[in-house]
């Protein structure tokens, strides 16, 4: 099938699309548009094989295996072949399809392995001849056994190297590369066939699973274990939590190996310990997944539930273990603010109060004696300036 991807190859792709349109439908014969690929892998692996072919009726597609070390000829393969070993895969929709799995590859799985396909109706008759042959792609693939290589592996009293040494000379080596998971802490351009990587400090920070690749056909890996005793640590030390609602601790550890076993503890006021563990009371939950756990406490009870818990994790190493307190607040504790507030307006508003009702009555506004005396008014004497100045 063929994609157009972006808009600056639609050209191509328009012209792609119909010359394998045109090409479909002239065809009477079968023609392949991809072929298989040799392939280099190593014991154990896998291998995919593709094949894919047009034609007009649509062509069916076969798998044939000659192997490197029998005299025997070409022998046809099937979904489910050598207890499953083979898979295969095919869509017939605008053109013929098929790829080819290998699992758990072997040294007896070298060979050629061919994709046959041909459009023939009678192409799988018992006693007619095809009139078309069947058209043929190969690819060989070459299983290797897997070299050894050897790991030098730090401890906790101060290594601080990690080496990998491919004992195969016959690989031809380009470079390597270090990962700690899935990051590239290392790379180099070296052929040597001993590689080192070095770390600061065995910690808890450090460890970790290393993978040494050494750049080779096929690529040759291996990996370094890094291995502290877990490091446990609390989410948070202090857990605050209202009565009645679920209270949720949380513990985790960053070392590796992961921690293999998780348990929690409740530290009682004449200072024992008792385990807590799933089904012991219905309200207490615990979820455990490689580096985390999680207690969790459902109605809780402000006499029962309060106090000092402890989350223990252990691995191949040793145990640790971390302290969590959990306070647990009455129900009414979200009102204390609010209580409060009102309190101090109530007083407020009676300080006033008293302090209007006490008030002498010189302090009284003269708005308020019962009404002010009328103003005098110069109207009068205006007026007789007035006539004084017109008698004049």
């Amino acid at each position: 099938m063929i994609f157009c991807q972006s808009s600056a190859s639609s050209r191509f792709c328009t012209y792609s699309i119909f010359f394998w349109l045109t090409f479909f439908h002239s065809c009477p014969t079968a023609g392949f548009i991809k072929s298989p690929l040799s392939e280099f892998r190593l014991t154990g692996e896998s291998v995919a094989l593709h094949c894919e072919a047009v034609g007009r009726p649509m062509p069916e597609i076969q798998w044939w295996f000659e192997a490197d070390a029998s005299n025997e000829s070409f022998a046809q393969l099937w979904d489910g072949a050598r207890e499953n070993h083979v898979q295969m895969n095919a869509t017939y929709v605008f053109h013929a399809a098929s790829t080819l799995n290998l699992f758990n590859l072997n040294l007896e799985d070298s060979g050629t392995y061919e994709c046959r396909a041909s459009n023939d109706p009678d192409r799988n008759h018992l006693t007619k001849s095809p009139r078309i042959k069947w058209i043929r792609s190969q690819a060989n693939v070459i299983v290797l056994d897997h070299p050894q290589i050897i790991t030098d592996t730090p401890d906790a009293l101060g290594g601080e190297l990690l080496m990998c040494n491919l004992t195969d000379p016959n690989f031809q080596i380009s470079g390597h590369q270090w990962f700690k998971g899935h990051k590239l802490v290392h790379e180099d351009k070296e052929s040597s066939p001993i590689t080192t990587y070095n770390i600061t400090k065995v910690s808890v920070e450090s460890s970790g699973q290393y993978t040494c690749k050494f750049l080779t056909v096929p690529e040759l890996s291996a990996d370094v274990n890094v291995t502290v005793p877990p490091h446990v640590v609390a989410y948070k030390k202090t857990e605050h939590s209202n009565e009645g609602d679920t209270g949720v601790m949380t513990c985790k550890s960053n070392s590796y190996p992961l921690v293999e076993h998780w348990m929690w503890y409740k530290t009682s006021e004449d200072g024992s310990v008792q385990s807590i563990v799933n089904g012991t009371d219905e309200r207490y939950i615990i979820k455990s997944t490689g580096n985390k756990t999680e207690l969790r406490i459902h109605q809780l009870d402000i006499e029962k539930d309060q106090g000092e818990y402890i989350c223990n994790g252990t691995n191949v190493l040793g145990t640790s273990g971390e302290t969590v307190t959990l306070r647990v607040r009455s129900r009414l504790a979200a009102l204390w603010p609010f209580l409060g507030i009102v309190v101090e307006v109530l007083i407020l508003v009676t300080i006033i109060f008293i302090y209007e009702k006490r008030r002498k009555p010189d302090e009284a506004p003269e708005d308020e004696d019962g009404g002010s005396a009328p103003l005098k008014s110069n109207a009068g004497a205006n007026h007789e300036t007035v006539r004084q100045r017109n008698s004049s």
